[in-house]
């Protein structure tokens, strides 16, 4: 999938499309008059129900105070809709296009960038909203996987890797990749990723190589096809090594977090993760995972990020998607967000510069047994350049997943 992207956004990439339905955001009052009457068509993960419940109830409210109808488009895989996009590109559709709004980072938002696929640069700082953004204490909010954001997309959550273990089954977990690999050898089975190319899966496999590369600095960077093989090499000893330890000794892997997480509640394996500090407690909370589930992260940190929301250059809906961005940066929307009751997705808001009604919706939230405190979370590692992540996605595939 991703090569195909990638080999038509080489012929996409010589003309520049114009943009289509130009709506000044710096001009509020227009935008909410035009986005009245307007759907908005949200393509975003759906497997998560929780998630899912959050869109809805963001719809609700973008509907009653602002007209605007929000359709969530349940996909399972971002790199669909960049084709889609590609492909409305190719059939010269520059207006009138089928995704209005798409939940996005990496490399997905790297290739529409590089291929001007986008809504006009600069949209994202002019909401209103965007004052309340913590670009200082998180600077992932402008630079995704490396990428400069210049605009092209809105910041929606924070995340990082955290993994989870049953107490009742497992009194100190491994808290570093080696200890991970010794526990398996005398507990073989116990353990298990996601395939990739599905994100958690692959996220995995970058917190390996961020760990296991020999210059940690070259992550910054586009993949060098020169001494590729060599950099990822320990990447894939370590993955030999595991693989024949692993849940159904490497042949078979779940297909999401949603199925690791199942796998860790009935007992299959005694380690899951997710890229949600709050995931298991709001997994607890929804009868998911029982309450003994704790969470902890590896020495030395985990990988982390922001995930965005961005327009295609032929949005239908320009006005209205700009006003449910700027909804999903209030305070009101980043708050009910963070709760783990309802999602449990970190903030990207500045919470100590907001007002002091503002700041009690976050003081109110309580997040749960399983979530470890700020302090707790360790560092966080940038993620890498987003083309690692492709090439490393096509690498494992051909290892393990090739008949």
């Amino acid at each position: 999938m991703k090569i195909a992207i990638a080999a038509a956004l080489t012929l996409l990439t010589a003309s520049v499309p114009a943009l289509s339905g130009e709506v000044d955001p710096s001009n509020w009052p227009a935008v909410l008059e035009k986005a009245r009457g307007e759907t908005v068509y949200f393509h975003a993960w759906g497997g998560e129900p929780r998630i899912n419940a959050y869109i809805d109830w963001a719809g609700e409210v973008v509907k009653d105070r602002y007209g605007v109808t929000l359709t969530q488009v349940k996909v399972d895989d971002t790199a669909n809709v960049v084709s889609r996009i590609i492909a409305e590109k190719a059939a010269g559709k520059t207006e009138g296009g089928s995704v209005d709004l798409v939940w996005i980072n990496g490399e997905n938002f790297a290739a529409l960038k590089r291929a001007s696929l986008l809504a006009n640069e600069g949209w994202a700082g002019e909401l209103p909203n965007w004052k309340l953004v913590d670009v200082a204490g998180k600077p992932s909010v402008v630079n995704d996987f490396t990428e400069p954001t210049e605009g092209l997309e809105s910041p929606w959550g924070m995340a990082q890797l955290v993994f989870s273990y049953d107490t009742a089954r497992l009194a100190t977990p491994p808290k570093t990749l080696e200890a991970l690999a010794e526990y398996l050898e005398t507990h073989p089975g116990r353990f298990a990723y996601p395939q990739p190319p599905n994100f958690h899966g692959s996220t995995f496999l970058k917190q390996v190589l961020v760990s296991a590369i020999d210059d940690p600095a070259k992550l910054s960077h586009p993949v060098d096809d020169a001494t590729f093989a060599a950099d990822v090499a320990p990447v894939f000893a370590y993955l030999d090594r595991l693989h024949p330890n692993l849940w159904r000794q490497g042949r078979a892997f779940p297909q999401n977090a949603g199925d690791l997480r199942q796998m860790l509640s009935d007992g299959e394996v005694d380690i899951a993760f997710s890229f949600n500090p709050a995931g298991a407690t709001a997994a607890i909370e929804a009868g998911e995972l029982p309450d003994t589930v704790r969470t902890f992260v590896l020495d030395g940190g985990t990988i982390g990020n922001t995930h965005f929301v961005a327009i295609p250059f032929n949005a239908n809906a320009r006005a209205g998607a700009l006003v449910v961005a700027n909804f999903l940066l209030s305070a009101e929307a980043q708050a009910r967000k963070q709760d783990p009751k309802v999602w449990g997705d970190p903030t990207v808001l500045n919470v100590d510069a907001l007002p002091e009604a503002d700041k009690e919706r976050f003081a109110a939230i309580d997040l749960g047994i399983a979530t470890l405190r700020p302090q707790e979370l360790g560092p966080v590692i940038s993620e890498p350049h987003a083309s690692w992540m492709t090439r490393l996605e096509e690498e494992w595939i051909a290892r393990y997943a090739a008949p």
